[in-house]
């Protein structure tokens, strides 16, 4: 009988952690029946999982209010469901600690960073909830980065043996000799991102930065991803004058195909923890230039880190230029950042470490004996 899990998400729409579940459960296949809850019922990121993966929509009678306004509902959603293990992702899911709160199921409460309004620091109420509800316990928690591994420690001051790292990972392929060759200097230039449009990934950055290079010659920007903030970013495009040259190319399904065209990657966020997107581009053998923010100046190889900026428009724009200035050596990034990928973040490494999670053999991942295989017994 496959094991019930259930997924507790403030959305279902297609993000870093939406994006990691899906490729997790597309790996996993039929040995999990996942139930997947949304506190705004959006789930359009399921539209990315193979006909082979048992899954459920689980609609929520959301209540407005904050705090723990709906820790009742989703505690009789635990109570009547009974799933072997729960998974609470992030912030806007945190009301399932409070739910499972005396615990009703083993939960593993799963980090991967901020919004904007969280970018430049913790907000000291959230602090202290967390603290309380993730510390308490305590309650297992992955994080998706060595930074947010730090921010749990040090200030959200969780136990050590309860938080554990584990690394996104993604799918490596061959790579053709062409993305390690010399380009063409005369060749238009495609540069390109894979982003939700929220304020945190700061896409007027890179549509400024981009209207600098498009003076200085032929290029063109494609920016695969959707959400609230297209209709200004294309008139900002319009506005600088460039509108011609950028694709606003939507949300896809397998934005790889995509991936594969650019000459070079471009992550101008405010705030990351360790995005997939970029390991995709490294994994295809495009050359990045990306902020400085979360666990990215670690991912980058020493070699390719002239690519790197401070998450301001001047110094992203200086970069975005500077890395075209030296596409001699792109082709030493690329090798360098397949070698990154390989070594630290391929999905079999990740997928490994999750099927212990999914498994209810939490005692493998952290480093506290008495949790173990969930005994949860559904009626």
């Amino acid at each position: 009988m496959a094991r019930v899990i259930l997924h507790g998400f403030s959305t279902f729409k297609l993000g870093g952690p939406q994006a990691r579940f899906v490729q997790l459960a597309n790996a996993l296949g039929p040995d999990y029946h996942h139930v997947v809850a949304a506190m705004d019922n959006c789930f359009e990121a399921g539209e990315r999982l193979g006909p082979h993966v048992s899954w459920e929509r689980l609609p929520l009678p959301n209540r407005r209010g904050g705090g723990l306004a709906n820790r009742s509902t989703l505690r009789d959603v635990l109570l009547a469901r009974k799933p072997d293990v729960l998974f609470s992702y992030n912030w806007g899911a945190m009301e399932w600690a409070a739910a499972n709160l005396p615990k009703l199921v083993p939960q593993v409460h799963v980090e991967d960073g901020f919004g904007p309004e969280e970018a430049q620091s913790q907000l000291p109420r959230r602090v202290l909830m967390r603290r309380a509800l993730l510390g308490w316990r305590p309650l297992p928690v992955v994080v998706a980065s060595r930074n947010l591994q730090r921010i749990a420690l040090d200030v959200w001051k969780l136990r050590a043996r309860y938080v554990r790292f584990i690394p996104n990972g993604v799918v490596l392929h061959d790579v053709p000799p062409s993305a390690t060759a010399s380009p063409d200097p005369s060749a238009p230039l495609v540069v390109g991102t894979v982003a939700g449009l929220r304020p945190e990934k700061n896409i007027a950055r890179l549509l400024r930065a981009f209207a600098a290079l498009r003076a200085r010659q032929a290029a063109r920007l494609v920016i695969v991803g959707d959400g609230a903030l297209r209709a200004e970013l294309q008139q900002l495009a319009t506005q600088l004058g460039v509108a011609a040259d950028v694709e606003f190319a939507g949300y896809l399904a397998a934005p790889g195909t995509r991936l594969a065209q650019f000459d070079l990657f471009a992550l101008s966020s405010d705030t990351e923890q360790l995005p997939i997107a970029m390991l995709e581009a490294m994994a295809a053998g495009v050359p990045v230039v990306a902020t400085r923010v979360g666990d990215v100046p670690h991912i980058l190889p020493e070699s390719a880190r002239a690519g790197l900026s401070e998450p301001d428009d001047a110094s992203f724009c200086a970069a975005l230029l500077g890395a075209v200035d030296a596409r001699a050596e792109w082709p030493r990034w690329v090798e360098a950042g397949l070698s990154q990928v390989r070594q630290h973040y391929s999905e079999q490494v990740m997928v490994a470490q999750w099927r212990k999670l999914f498994d209810g053999r939490l005692d493998l991942v952290f480093d506290a004996p008495h949790l173990g295989v969930s005994s949860v017994q559904r009626h």
